[in-house]
């Protein structure tokens, strides 16, 4: 398998992958088109917040890195 856990969790394409299974799934067992929406938008945003996290520890380290090393 190529890339780290950390590159596929802050991956657009891993997320919209994601969420058209997801949204599809949900129209495949009866949901609503509304309902498949709401869900598409409860992932993306979830999606960002992953990777705001993920990219303010990679920066903190970095700084942790630099304060350490000189």
């Amino acid at each position: 398998m190529r890339g780290t856990m950390k590159e596929k969790l802050t991956s657009r394409k891993f997320w919209v992958a994601i969420t058209e299974f997801v949204t599809m799934l949900i129209i495949a067992l009866g949901g609503t088109s509304e309902g498949a929406a709401q869900v598409t938008a409860l992932i993306m945003a979830g999606a960002g917040v992953v990777a705001y996290i993920i990219g303010e520890g990679m920066a903190d380290a970095a700084g942790v890195e630099k304060d350490w090393n000189e």
